[in-house]
């Protein structure tokens, strides 16, 4: 997946900057690692590449690394090989259809 907000609001800034050693960058591509329910109240994800030390929430009562919401991501999209073959299939077409082409070999 792909970051595509990485802002921080200066109003939670402070708070950010206690909980998170590490946070991510726009355009960045990541691989999450988990996904945290937070007991229902607000899904996270944890990263691959992004390791910040367990903080206390109060919220959730305990001790956990802080994860990241989920609208900060979004899925990237590869293509299959069978979408690669077909659009090279399309690439490798040669001549005019219904124009008959010498035979050079």
């Amino acid at each position: 997946m792909i970051c595509i907000d990485a802002r921080i609001d200066p109003a939670k800034a402070e708070e950010i900057k206690q909980d998170f050693e590490i946070w991510i960058n726009k355009d960045k591509e990541y691989t999450i690692r988990e996904i945290l329910e937070n007991d229902g109240i607000v899904p996270g994800l944890l990263l691959d590449e992004v390791h910040n030390f367990p903080k206390y929430f109060k919220l959730l009562n305990r001790f956990q690394e802080p994860a990241f919401a989920l609208w900060r991501f979004r899925k990237l999209s590869y293509a299959t090989s069978q979408q690669e073959e077909e659009h090279e299939a399309e690439l490798v077409e040669v001549g005019t259809p219904g124009v008959e082409q010498p035979n050079n070999f």
